[in-house]
């Protein structure tokens, strides 16, 4: 580790973990702990460019605009750096207009195949690339949206994660939008060599404006959590057609992979505070380069969620919440430390306070994070 901003990232998570892991346990014996991240919180960062205009969806990314855009670092596993690195190149761009928000991924791949064409099918069955939108970054209230090669799509609304009992509003429709698949070989031609296929895909901030709880289109200089998946199965050819691998040992198809833009920690995708952060510039794209802003406020909200992680292992063991949970060793610089927590059997609610301010920023049992004056 000759990085030294590696190793202090990483010493740091260590040291967070370590004291949390040991705060937990002595209060609860050792016993059930609550799914977390395991990687530093760090989350990829990408400056998204207008488009010098309006854009044509075929799946080609011929337009300037598209050239002049940056992709994304190459995806990695969603656990992180410490797991296998993905067989296959995937990486994406952004930009933006007065209308639409666009997303193109480049996704290599020797065999593409693709099988289920019902709109709203669970599209991970097939290998699918896929978006994930929360606007504010509370951890409510975002979108999901998955595409396969033969351009079906999959878009949902989740009023919370599943780990807070959420639901899937799968009848919901991002009414408007706009897709495409362009297949740099040939699609469902079993054993012949492909180079992979290209995804576009145009949402309406009308569609994204109607749960964002944030200005849609963005201002300048605005910050949503944003994150990429992809989908990958182990697949052979038997008599003509793709056949998922099977693990000898249950019978069942192997699990697939999963690879990311910005590493989750853990396989969950639905951990929103993990999520990338897209800045929105009202620059065209390729006429400037413009600083990325660190936010505090993402910062504030990861220290809350620490609190969120030891008060959901305390109900785990407990069934109930707690206003002494060991929390004493958050180090929060400017706040109050350690945050004031209110407590009951079935909700609990963390504040901290800005020293010199009257803005708080809390967090509650269902996992939602938000800022206010009281």
């Amino acid at each position: 580790m000759k990085n030294p901003v590696f190793r202090f990232l990483m010493v740091s998570f260590l040291m967070e973990i370590f004291l949390l892991m040991n705060a937990i346990a002595g209060e609860n014996g050792g016993k059930q702990k609550f799914p977390t991240p395991q990687i530093p919180f760090h989350p990829k960062r990408y400056i998204c460019y207008r488009a010098e205009k309006s854009l044509r969806i075929d799946g080609q990314l011929n337009e300037s605009s598209w050239k002049k855009a940056q992709w994304t670092d190459n995806f990695m596993d969603i656990r992180g750096r410490q797991a296998p690195k993905p067989r296959f190149r995937t990486r994406v761009k952004m930009l933006w207009d007065s209308t639409y928000f666009y997303v193109a991924a480049q996704l290599e791949e020797p065999d593409v195949w693709a099988t289920l064409t019902n709109r709203d099918a669970v599209i991970y069955h097939d290998n699918d690339f896929e978006v994930f939108i929360d606007p504010d970054g509370d951890t409510h209230d975002y979108y999901e949206f998955e595409m396969n090669a033969l351009n079906t799509v999959w878009d949902l609304l989740l009023t919370r994660p599943y780990r807070d009992e959420g639901d899937a509003v799968n009848d919901w429709d991002i009414h408007g939008i706009k897709t495409a698949v362009y297949v740099n070989g040939t699609l469902n031609r079993p054993g012949d060599r492909d180079d992979g296929w290209t995804a576009e895909i145009a949402f309406p901030w009308e569609a994204l404006a109607e749960c964002s709880h944030k200005e849609a289109p963005p201002r300048r200089g605005d910050q949503w959590r944003v994150n990429f998946s992809r989908v990958e199965w182990q697949v052979k050819v038997e008599n003509e057609k793709y056949v998922k691998v099977r693990d000898p040992k249950t019978g069942k198809p192997f699990s697939e992979d999963n690879w990311v833009w910005s590493p989750q920690g853990l396989i969950n995708m639905h951990y929103p505070e993990m999520w990338g952060v897209v800045q929105f510039s009202a620059k065209n794209v390729g006429s400037a380069k413009v600083a990325f802003r660190k936010d505090k406020e993402n910062s504030i909200k990861w220290d809350l969620r620490k609190v969120y992680y030891a008060e959901r292992t305390y109900f785990l063991n407990h069934q109930a919440y707690s206003s002494d949970i060991p929390i004493r060793w958050l180090p929060i610089p400017g706040f109050k430390n350690p945050p004031s927590v209110v407590a009951g059997k079935d909700f609990f609610v963390a504040t901290l306070r800005s020293e010199g301010s009257s803005v708080r920023w809390h967090i509650r049992e269902d996992g939602r994070v938000w800022k206010g004056k009281n």
